[in-house]
């Protein structure tokens, strides 16, 4: 009777600890984490663009149009925000990446009105600012990439046995949303023509 007494509380913790109850939180901040660093990234480029575009409108005067849908295309960019309590909302995600994707676009634009002019091509100044543009692009895709991690990780942890017990229980954890490539055929290279 006294070892009964002894293994009923002890199962208990034991199923109880295997629950999810400290791994779903742990998972959970660091899919956060993650999405604060997606945004770091994002804002890094959205504070290059001001200086990109200063430099190519000292030389690219007649190309303004490009110019102001970059500048467009940046604040609306920096207007759309995504709170880690948002996460789980799909439709606030794919608003943010929309943004994001339109600033993509702009940018794009930009640099092939730039291949117009070989001296602003050649210019110091230029040349740093798209590196750092380049830069900034790759530490974005590992943003995302390490977020979308994350989110597996969470997600996996919240919909399987045991940690879905936890989840729904205790926490009342929902699924994340990871980022996805919403760019209409992003899943095929683009095609070059000279």
């Amino acid at each position: 009777m006294n070892v009964l007494r002894y293994a009923v509380p002890a199962a208990l913790v034991l199923t109880v600890s295997g629950c999810g109850i400290n791994s779903i939180p742990t998972y959970e901040e660091e899919a956060k984490a993650r999405w604060a660093d997606v945004q770091a990234s994002y804002q890094r480029r959205a504070d290059l663009i001001p200086n990109l575009v200063e430099t190519v409108r000292g030389f690219a005067t007649q190309e303004r149009e490009v110019l102001t849908q970059v500048t467009e295309a940046r604040a609306s960019a920096t207007q759309v925000q995504v709170t880690p309590e948002q996460l789980s909302d799909p439709a606030k995600v794919q608003e943010f990446q929309s943004a994001q994707n339109n600033l993509s676009g702009a940018l794009g634009r930009l640099l092939v009105t730039v291949e117009k002019y070989p001296d602003l091509r050649s210019q110091e100044n230029f040349l740093a600012l798209q590196s750092q543009l380049e830069g900034t692009e790759n530490r974005i895709n590992v943003s995302i990439r390490d977020y979308n991690e994350a989110v597996r990780q969470y997600n996996t942890e919240v919909r399987t046995f045991p940690g879905i017990i936890g989840a729904k229980v205790i926490h009342g954890a929902e699924p994340l949303t990871p980022f996805q490539a919403t760019t209409p055929n992003a899943d095929k290279a683009p095609a070059v023509k000279f």
